[in-house]
């Protein structure tokens, strides 16, 4: 009878095949619910409130290829002068980068992981301030292409002072 594995071709086919962008690993890093009128919170709401919210990626470095992509949201609600609540949540996830150009390796950081991290926590905070007492806050998909675009000047900046701290050391 044949052997029915196929032969492998030369170099390490798992380089080859990799994915540019792995989770490794995601998990809730911080979160916070501040319910500060809670004792009067049981009264029908009025008006409708108003506020903001808040996104921010941030990035640590671990061992290559591996990095640490954290979704920073917070969303605060406000009738008048009067606090209703503010949530925050900073979920994160551990990556593995895969070979790719470096040229590509910003964007795939700043847009991609931040897109598979953002429904989960989402749903943190949905559920969270339905706990609060209050509808869940389904926050709108986010556009992280736009939000590269308008960090890019800063994020090379920074990319350029990494690389001269390396060169220097």
């Amino acid at each position: 009878m044949a052997d029915q594995n196929p032969a492998q071709p030369a170099g390490n086919a798992a380089d080859q095949t990799a994915a540019p962008l792995t989770v490794v690993h995601q998990y809730l890093k911080d979160f916070s619910f501040e319910n500060p009128n809670a004792a009067n919170g049981f009264q029908p709401l009025t008006t409708m409130p108003t506020g903001y919210i808040r996104v921010d990626v941030r990035v640590k470095p671990m061992t290559p290829p591996d990095i640490e992509v954290s979704l920073f949201l917070a969303a605060e609600a406000k009738i008048d002068d009067t606090t209703i609540y503010v949530v925050e949540s900073e979920y994160a996830g551990v990556f593995r980068l895969g070979r790719v150009p470096q040229e590509h390796m910003l964007p795939l950081i700043m847009i991609e992981a931040p897109r598979l991290l953002f429904p989960f926590s989402r749903q943190l905070i949905a559920t969270a301030v339905q706990a609060g007492g209050f509808p869940p806050l389904y926050i709108n998909p986010v556009d992280f292409v736009q939000l590269y675009r308008d960090r890019q000047p800063d994020l090379q900046e920074a990319m350029k002072e990494a690389t001269a701290g390396t060169a220097k050391a």
